[in-house]
């Protein structure tokens, strides 16, 4: 039920999701019965529509009632104390209560973020979880984290944030012994605030594959003057804003480009992988389950993208690499 385009986003992206998925896999989707039926009606019995061809889908959606809606502009913390009804709370408790394998939302983020925290629990030794973003560089794509779930951290968390990417990138990303760098002002060890001076520190010591201090011109080439980037580590504030600033990139060049004649549809097709939707989900790290966050301007295509991300998390036991990664460190 959350997002700017839902509830007909959610349910049409659920439908394109299963129309590529094989068929062990099925979708809940929860929310209002009658909004989620009617849209779903719609879609289905619009003749020569984009969705009539996923007629034979209808079968593997399970509609689950939760007659409460978390809005945008809802306070997490009072959200999820006066809606335990929303879709949120009701879907996230069937993960928890094994009814599920994983949870999707382009909902409001801090209540999702606060809701699987109370819901899923937060792995033991964790102190904060983060929300992972894979950004587009001209190299391969590496995993931004946090971008948005702690304003604020020290510098133990950033190294904990580190160990979460790590594991991210090898489990949905395929990198091997992935290389670790600590977003900053400059390259050398001494630059950046005294957090950040500390957890380079700390990094330098933690067992990973740990590169030193990147800058932010390095993200769009995916690599600093040491080597490849796979994981960049920074709090949620800075993460929050690299974020929307790289998502504002592509409009930007195709309105200049565009200013010159040049085919629209070819710039597009150029770009496209500066567009969030490709990768659709961005995984809130560190609870005890799978919780997928989309962007709130998720289409069809996005929701899609991020339910296999969802699948992707499930099928690697990225969950539970978490867990021996976690208890491995603390024990170190």
């Amino acid at each position: 039920m959350g997002g700017d385009f839902a509830p007909r986003a959610t349910v049409a992206g659920a439908l394109l999701a299963l129309g590529e998925l094989d068929s062990t896999h099925s979708i809940q989707l929860v929310g209002r019965t009658d909004v989620i039926t009617e849209q779903l009606d719609a879609l289905l019995n619009d003749a020569g529509g984009e969705f009539s061809s996923l007629q034979a889908q209808r079968g593997r959606l399970e509609i689950v009632e939760a007659p409460d809606v978390i809005e945008m502009t809802d306070k997490p913390g009072s959200a999820i104390r006066s809606k335990p009804k929303s879709s949120m709370l009701v879907g996230l408790k069937l993960q928890a209560d094994g009814n599920s394998d994983a949870f999707v939302s382009a909902g409001n983020t801090g209540a999702q973020m606060a809701a699987s925290m109370v819901v899923l629990k937060l792995h033991n030794g964790l102190k904060r979880p983060a929300i992972a973003t894979v950004f587009p560089t001209a190299r391969k794509p590496v995993v931004v984290l946090d971008s948005g779930a702690n304003v604020d951290c020290g510098a133990e968390e950033l190294v904990q944030f580190a160990q979460l990417g790590v594991v991210y990138a090898e489990d949905l990303l395929g990198r091997q012994n992935p290389a670790v760098g600590l977003l900053s002002i400059g390259e050398e060890p001494e630059k950046g605030n005294a957090v950040v001076k500390e957890a380079h520190q700390l990094l330098q010591s933690a067992g990973l594959n740990f590169v030193g201090n990147v800058e932010g011109r390095d993200l769009p080439t995916g690599q600093c003057d040491r080597g490849p980037i796979d994981i960049v580590v920074c709090d949620g504030f800075v993460g929050n804003v690299v974020l929307k600033f790289y998502e504002s990139i592509a409009p930007f060049i195709i309105g200049l480009l565009a200013k010159s004649g040049i085919d629209q549809k070819t710039m597009m097709d150029a770009l496209k992988q500066l567009d969030y939707s490709e990768h659709g989900g961005a995984p809130l790290l560190g609870v005890n389950g799978v919780s997928i966050i989309s962007h709130g301007k998720s289409s069809p295509r996005a929701i899609k993208n991020a339910v296999k991300v969802a699948v992707q998390a499930v099928d690697t036991k990225m969950d539970e690499h978490i867990g021996r990664r976690l208890g491995g460190a603390g024990e170190a």
